[in-house]
């Protein structure tokens, strides 16, 4: 499985290289920026897991990048932390009304940070349940099955997490490398080629149920998932 992806959004230059660290050591895959207006734009091509947010950052503050994430419908049910100095009541509930999942005060131990982390992950994965329905196409991510028309349908991990990925982001052109990013991880060296092989064996085992079609190429700009 590849790493999951953090988006860590933090000016001070000390601090995000700590979470940088910490959050490497841990195994994450780590995406690191500066300012809300930096955020925004990573979050326009790639989709990471969860999102610690800094709440005193230049031009635009963390509150109001929290409450941008959740008015865009790609991105409104990725997990946030807020991390922040305030530690008033008040403060708190402010983080909270904006959308924020949790709330860390600084200064914070790492393993409190990865802990808060890991609940959230693994809640925001049950919320999502363990089954993806396109049609009669089923995909069982508790169990690692591929149905279609309850047949079971053989299909590698590689090719299950990328169709996995594009049930979950539909009707959106990926470019070989944000799919090498967010299918592969950032941490995995592969050539982008590498994501038309796997296309090409997705789209082998969807095509005796007419399914292949869903998996479309736009020409000069990637692959995207659509059953319009």
């Amino acid at each position: 499985m590849s790493a999951k992806t953090v988006l860590v959004v933090e000016d001070d230059r000390d601090i995000r290289e700590m979470l940088v660290f910490s959050l490497q050591r841990a195994g994450y895959s780590v995406v690191e920026t500066e300012s809300a207006e930096q955020a925004m734009d990573k979050l326009g091509v790639l989709l990471p897991e969860i999102v610690l947010v800094d709440w005193m950052l230049p031009g635009m503050e963390g509150p109001e990048l929290v409450r941008r994430i959740r008015k865009d419908e790609l991105t409104m049910n990725i997990p946030v932390i807020l991390l922040t100095a305030r530690g008033e009541e008040a403060d708190k509930l402010r983080g909270f009304d904006t959308g924020a999942d949790d709330y860390i005060t600084k200064p914070f131990s790492p393993k409190e940070l990865l802990a808060r982390m890991k609940a959230l992950l693994r809640r925001s994965s049950n919320d999502e349940g363990g089954l993806l329905q396109v049609r009669d196409l089923s995909l069982d991510i508790t169990a690692h099955r591929l149905l279609v028309a309850n047949e079971s349908v053989d299909v590698g991990p590689t090719e299950f997490k990328l169709l996995e990925f594009f049930i979950r982001h539909q009707d959106r052109v990926y470019s070989r490398e944000q799919l090498l990013d967010m299918v592969w991880g950032r941490n995995v060296y592969v050539e982008e080629r590498t994501v038309d092989v796997h296309i090409l064996r997705l789209r082998k085992l969807l095509a005796p149920y007419g399914y292949d079609k869903l998996v479309q190429t736009v020409r000069g700009a990637g692959y995207r998932f659509s059953v319009k």
